[in-house]
């Protein structure tokens, strides 16, 4: 077994002597790690002090290759002495790990103007844990407490890192019954090197229920200590409990009003604990201004205004503002943007290239009645777009009511109360409402009242919150418009998304999952003002689901997996064959018809050919119900960046969801870029669109026999294949944060 450093044959010798007679610490240019098996090796990399010369920065690796400036590149130099301490690092490293045998050897030789740093592990045989005991057993702890508790198995290696957590696992466990002096301890390890095996047994000893005898607050100036104390979950006389510890400490740095909180308790004997809460303030009044961009919305800019201690209490103001879609107009069609506003008709495309606009002021207050409780009252104004389906204007007021359950687990109940208008094209009116004629289509543009009762619960297990690596992330909503929430849209919908995380290899497997339905109240068409009964079945827009965009099947762009139709002049339908465009006869036209045009004739179709798919735009309806999922696995590449590859899928309908194959739907793989940035991954995907041919109904607007424009549908449907080359199936997303 080596433990000190091996320099391989005699030409490896001679450099090296050379190297030390100019430069005592020569640069190190690459090092490499051979003969890894067992552990991630980049862990391994991690601890030790050799490291290889590289870029500062992924960001300035176009100048390194240009110039070795210390500006743009971080020289990194061989240190002889640590060198050999790093293979005791390394084999301290597997021994921790079980590979009590492990064994470590290095190699140091030319390369370029300074030397590569190689080593070579022989992993060995790892100790393997025969059996682990756990005891005595005591009526705390239960079998499935320790079963759950315990991370170490028989059968695996003697990971000394999951015994520490083990023992971790079991103080906690102990600690939140109320056992914060209990003892937990490795009893034995009996480790047989002949057999390389090993027999573990960790002792429990509860000793005795602590209870909260003292709270002491310091370092506070302008906070009350009521206020301080609302915040904590920690009571005089109460249990002296991990999780109030946790929760309480968490309520404090959430609230704003501290820089640092913490909440100590010294070393006592008694069960009785004297519990200090330390803290120091930070301002009370915060304003940020950001701004980004993404392939859904272009340029965007955000600003917000905290005050956290508006007339005193932790009662929090939060103005925010945001306008989003910026230079639309300008980067519409082009490099990144060009599946943006793709397929708008010439006269929507003003609207959806305007300016998008939030703003709200929300008053919160934490502590209502209970730490667990918060009550927030808001009030609101927006103009929002869902890419090339509608645009919604709206003002309102919110009130809601969170309680948590559980540590981050948050309940809450909400009514709001909003005016709303809906910009759609023509076709939506038709299609959804009933009403095809464009002064029946003007009138429902008016504004109308959008009142949901909303019930939502969510849970947080997730380790990390920018790119989990483990755990799970979900939430469930339902929700309630009718008469009695004063709204005239009425309808009940339900929905429901769960991520989860696992670690697999050096990277992370990712799992998403949502499904949803809506439907509409009966009342619905006597509430807009329908005669008659008539659009019964009406939703608002945004109460539709959609698929397709950076956070959804990748493949397509924004909102265009689902039910969709097709919109035409009645101009270009007059060039197709036997076509009549008069109000009287235009939806006996066929699309799929030949153009009768000489522009439309060539040598290889000299009869003429149907009009071209990019003369049709395709508009989202959205749908009642929405099943979706997506796999994705993200590995690290190289330093801050990362790659993913991922499959994403949706079916979204106009039917239950137990009939969703009758509905519309995709399976896309893609793969993607990801940048590890302070503000969260930067991404670019690629999906991979399958390019499936529908057949999808066509409409047009023609002026009836009154002088109005109605819209007419075509009684034949067009059969619409967009993609006609290889890169017509692939569909760009850049943005900020993971997918999901």
């Amino acid at each position: 077994m080596a433990t000190g450093l091996l320099l391989v044959g005699a030409p490896v010798l001679r450099a090296q002597s050379a190297a030390d007679d100019q430069r005592e610490a020569p640069e190190v240019t690459r090092l490499t790690i051979r003969g890894v098996r067992a552990v991630d090796v980049s862990e391994l990399k991690n601890s030790i002090s050799t490291t290889a010369s590289s870029c500062r920065s992924l960001l300035l690796t176009p100048f390194c290759f240009i110039s070795k400036s210390h500006l743009f590149y971080e020289r990194k130099y061989l240190d002889r002495k640590e060198l050999q301490r790093d293979i005791l690092r390394m084999r301290v490293f597997y021994w921790k790990r079980g590979y009590r045998q492990a064994t470590v050897d290095t190699a140091v030789a030319p390369r370029g103007s300074g030397v590569q740093v190689t080593f070579r592990v022989t992993e060995g045989r790892p100790t393997i844990l025969r059996k682990i005991a756990v005891g005595p057993q005591t009526e705390v702890l239960s079998a499935r407490d320790i079963r759950t508790s315990v991370s170490l198995h028989a059968g695996k290696p003697l990971n000394l890192l999951m015994l520490d957590s083990s023992l971790l696992n079991l103080s906690i466990k102990l600690w939140d019954r109320g056992y914060a002096d209990a003892v937990v301890r490795v009893d034995t390890i009996a480790v047989d090197d002949s057999a390389y095996s090993a027999d573990v047994a960790i002792a429990i000893d509860p000793r005795w229920k602590a209870t909260v005898a003292e709270l002491r607050i310091t370092g506070n100036e302008v906070i009350t200590p009521g206020t301080i104390r609302n915040s904590l979950t920690l009571h005089e006389g109460d249990l002296f409990r991990r999780s109030d510890v946790i929760t309480s400490q968490r309520n404090l740095y959430e609230s704003g009003l501290f820089r640092h909180a913490a909440i100590l308790v010294p070393p006592q004997g008694d069960s009785g604990k004297i519990v200090e809460v330390q803290v120091r303030e930070a301002p009370l009044h915060e304003a940020r201004v950001s701004g980004g961009f993404n392939t859904a919305d272009f340029f965007q800019l955000d600003g917000t205004f905290r005050h956290y201690n508006l007339f005193g209490g932790a009662r929090r103001l939060e103005l925010t503002g945001t306008l989003g879609n910026l230079g639309a107009a300008q980067l519409n069609h082009t490099g990144i943007f060009r599946n943006t506003l793709d397929k708008v008709s010439d006269s929507d495309r003003p609207a959806f290239e305007q300016p998008t606009w939030q703003a709200s002021a929300q008053i919160r207050q934490p502590w209502f009645q209970s730490p667990r409780n918060t009550l927030a009252f808001g009030v609101f104004a927006h103009r929002r777009a869902l890419p090339r389906v509608f645009i919604d204007r709206g003002t309102g007021a919110n009130l809601t009511f969170t309680r948590e359950v559980a540590v981050r687990t948050p309940a809450s109940a909400t009514y709001q109360f909003a005016l709303t208008r809906v910009e759609a094209g023509d076709l939506y009116f038709c299609v959804y409402y009933g009403v095809c004629d464009t002064t029946s289509i003007r009138a429902q543009r008016s504004r109308q009242r959008l009142s949901p009762l909303a019930l939502t619960a969510s849970v947080d297990r997730t380790n990390e919150a920018f790119s989990p690596t483990s755990g799970i992330l979900g939430t469930v909503s339902l929700e309630h418009a009718s008469g009695l929430t004063i709204s005239d849209y009425r309808y009940n919908r339900a929905s429901a998304e769960l991520s989860t995380y696992y670690r697999m290899g050096r990277g992370v497997l990712a799992v998403h999952g949502r499904a949803g339905i809506v439907r509409a109240l009966h009342s619905t068409g006597a509430a807009l003002g329908f005669a008659g009964g008539q659009a019964d079945d009406v939703l608002h827009p945004s109460k539709r689901f959609y698929a397709g965009g950076s956070q959804s099947v990748r493949g397509y762009g924004e909102n265009q997996l689902g039910p969709r139709a097709l919109t035409i002049s009645a101009k270009k339908l007059a060039t197709l064959a036997g076509c009549d465009t008069s109000f009287a006869t235009i939806s006996q036209c066929n699309p799929n018809a030949l153009c009768t045009l000489d522009a439309c004739k060539s040598k290889a179709n000299p009869n003429g050919a149907p009009l071209p798919d990019r003369d049709y735009a395709p508009r989202p309806l959205g749908g009642t119900s929405v099943l979706e999922g997506s796999v994705e696995y993200r590995f690290p590449i190289w330093r801050a960046l990362g790659g993913a590859a991922f499959v994403d899928g949706a079916l979204v309908g106009n039917t239950g969801l137990l009939e969703l194959a009758k509905g519309d739907g995709a399976v896309t793989p893609g793969l993607g870029i990801r940048y590890k940035s302070p503000v969260g991954p930067i991404r670019v995907d690629v999906g991979y669109n399958p390019g499936i041919a529908e057949d999808l109904p066509v409409y047009t607007a023609v002026t009836n026999a009154n002088g109005q424009q109605q819209i007419v549908a075509l009684n034949s449907f067009r059969t619409y294949d967009p993609v006609q080359s290889f890169f017509d199936h692939l569909t760009f997303h850049f943005s900020i944060g993971q997918a999901f």
